[in-house]
């Protein structure tokens, strides 16, 4: 910190009477001002001159200006006028002027919510543009205890840092510091997260480090050495974090990371696309990303959980900052995805050529998480993947849908549009109560009517160009290559597209089955000691038939079993497999089945008697054992479990 005025090493903060105090960094410049801007008319006021220090960077105190006023800052005394590259909220949109915003003016009433930790999260992913009709952080706030209902923990909210234009996904965003005002004002997010607290949710937020938009990012104006070309990125030029002039660039997002966690009380992040943020320094900046805002939280009295994506699967963001990693708590597992995927829907297009949806894959993603630990991948004709068999189930996120693995379709089809429903119940079952963390896509827990597709409000020289890009990377799909050709996909830049992803929340009614099937599958992993648990070291899995297999869940208070079947129905005969016997003394019974009628199924063959197996078509069952007397069992549980080498 480079003053005891401030709280944050950049930006403009609000001392209350004594003005406000303004830092940023502009070594390109050799006069930096403060420009009053008028509420009304956007018009400027006055200037008010910086003081130039050490290092490039101008401060001052301005006792004139205080929060709620607008602001642009004026380099080298020329007329064109620049939002702060740390400004607290744009009220105008990226390109309009900064507002000054004093966050001590919130009155939290949920200051001691614990935060987030690894274990027993239940992620669910939103985007408030489209989660409600109005698509505002106050109408995604009345949805909070719906959501506790259901048996989410956790919100993750898709980026809400400003971007141009009137909707997007968010992952243009330009000003980092700053909530979009799309969606309302700082203090409305203040309230979701207050709200969510209340109702017992943590929220962890999705950022975006590894790239800017491309219209609004002023960045260069105050610095070339923002960005460098040394290092490759499919979004554009690469931010600078091991170069000339690299460490107030990294201060930039270190700062903002902690930022988030002090100021907005959230709960943990979600890092986008690591491996786009490149760093050859001897202390990556994801490490000092992790640390500033574990240290943010420790200081507040709560923990965080920070998730990350990373395509080339390197486990090394999940081991400790001590162990040379990058302190993340999570990673995005897209091989379960794609292999749940293919085993839904049949099919093996582009980056799912490597995968076969087989019973094998299914249980190996769920116990060891990545399928792709070094092996060769055909599909980008190299190896892919780093170890992962020393990882716990907490270190991994799993899912069935997500924003972009939806959107990747000619329609935005959710994938209960692409399988049958009675194969979705049974996939649904087995990842629901599987150990690792599962995260639901908004609107997934109904089968939502609504498609979610790409959308992104750029001016009209980018549109054109979005566009193309959008389907030069839906053409990688042969099935999708025919509607690109045909001009049939959804023109991203057209508010219509846009509108069609708002969820109608009704549909939690008139689809109540499927609701009702992930109501108890979620309070069965909350409240079942043998699904709680999280523990892979107690699970163990076995091949019954080509399209058939079994988890089972070895535990104190007795046995827990999944069985599930994505072939025709089956009888077992024979059986020659000892996971499906239960133990001496016990007997299992049913808990649930995906296809009884209340979830909307068609009924279901008794699925066990006299120690016969009939299995019901595209069908899930899920058992549970009577406690078993410690003594009298040949193999004691103990045992048992010694034998895992984890």
């Amino acid at each position: 910190m480079t003053s005891p005025l401030r709280r944050f090493a950049i930006g403009a903060e609000p001392l209350g009477t004594r003005g406000t105090h303004f830092r940023v960094w502009a070594p390109s410049c050799r006069k930096l001002d403060v420009v009053e801007r008028e509420l009304s008319s956007d018009r400027a006021v006055a200037r008010y001159s910086l003081e130039r220090e050490a290092g490039g960077y101008f401060r001052g105190l301005v006792p004139e200006l205080r929060s709620g006023q607008l602001y642009s800052f004026r380099l080298n005394e020329q007329e064109q006028l620049y939002p702060d590259p740390a400004s607290r909220f744009q009220p105008l949109g990226p390109h309009g002027p900064s507002q000054i915003v004093d966050a001590s003016n919130y009155r939290w009433q949920a200051s001691k919510f614990p935060g987030a930790r690894a274990h027993g999260q239940v992620i669910y992913e939103l985007h408030l543009g489209t989660f409600t009709t109005e698509g505002t952080y106050a109408a995604a706030a009345r949805e909070i205890p719906e959501l506790s209902r259901l048996g989410v923990t956790t919100i993750e909210l898709m980026p809400v840092a400003e971007f141009p234009g009137r909707f997007g996904w968010g992952y243009d965003g330009v000003n980092l510091w700053a909530p979009t005002r799309l969606y309302g004002q700082p203090d409305d997010l203040r309230r979701f997260i207050d709200a969510a607290h209340q109702s017992g949710l943590a929220v962890i937020l999705d950022v975006v480090y590894n790239h800017l938009g491309p219209d609004g990012n002023y960045l260069e104006v105050f610095s070339p050495d923002y960005f460098t070309d040394r290092h490759p990125n499919e979004w554009g030029k690469c931010l600078n974090f091991d170069g000339k002039d690299s460490a107030a660039v990294r201060e930039l997002y270190v700062e903002n990371a902690r930022y988030w966690i002090e100021e907005y009380q959230l709960d943990g992040l979600r890092l986008d696309a690591t491996q786009s943020i490149i760093d050859g320094s001897e202390r990556h900046v994801l490490a000092e990303i992790t640390e500033s805002a574990r240290a943010a939280a420790r200081a507040h009295g709560k923990r965080i959980y920070i998730c990350a994506e990373n395509e080339p699967q390197e486990t090394r963001l999940v081991a400790s900052v001590d162990r040379d990693g990058y302190g993340c708590d999570a990673l995005w597992n897209d091989d379960f995805h794609h292999a749940a995927h293919v085993a839904l829907t049949g099919r093996r297009e582009a980056y799912y050529y490597d995968y076969l949806g087989s019973p094998q894959e299914l249980m190996s993603a769920l116990k060891w998480g990545y399928l792709y630990q070094g092996q060769h991948y055909y599909w980008q004709k190299k190896q892919r993947g780093h170890s992962a068999l020393e990882l716990g189930a907490e270190n991994f996120v799993t899912y069935i849908q997500n924003h972009d693995q939806i959107a990747n379709s000619q329609a935005g089809d959710r994938v209960h549009e692409l399988t049958t429903p009675a194969l979705l119940r049974a996939l649904t079952t087995l990842w629901l109560l599987s150990p690792p963390t599962p995260m639901l896509f908004q609107g997934q827990e109904f089968g939502a009517s609504a498609p979610f597709l790409y959308f992104a409000d750029h001016n009209a020289e980018l549109a054109p160009k979005v566009r193309q890009g959008r389907e030069e990377f839906l053409a990688q799909f042969p099935s999708v290559k025919t509607a690109v050709s045909a001009r049939e996909l959804a023109d991203p830049a057209l508010e219509s597209t846009f509108r069609a992803c708002k969820l109608d929340l009704s549909e939690r009614k008139t689809h109540s089955e499927i609701y009702a099937l992930h109501l108890e599958l979620l309070r069965l992993r909350r409240e079942d000691p043998g699904f709680r648990q999280q523990r892979t070291d107690r699970m163990h899995g076995a091949s019954l038939a080509p399209q058939a297999f079994l988890l089972r869940f070895f535990c104190d208070v007795g046995d827990r079993l999944i069985v599930v079947n994505m072939g025709p129905d089956l009888v077992l005969e024979p059986a020659p497999e000892p996971l499906l016997s239960p133990r001496s003394g016990g007997r299992w019974q049913l808990l649930l089945s995906s296809e009884d009628v209340k979830y909307g199924g068609k009924g279901y063959m008794r699925p066990e008697q006299d120690g016969i197996w009939r299995l019901t078509a595209h069908s899930a069952s899920v058992f549970a054992t009577e406690s078993l007397p410690s003594t009298g069992s040949l193999l004691s549980q103990k045992s048992l479990l010694s034998q895992e080498p984890r």
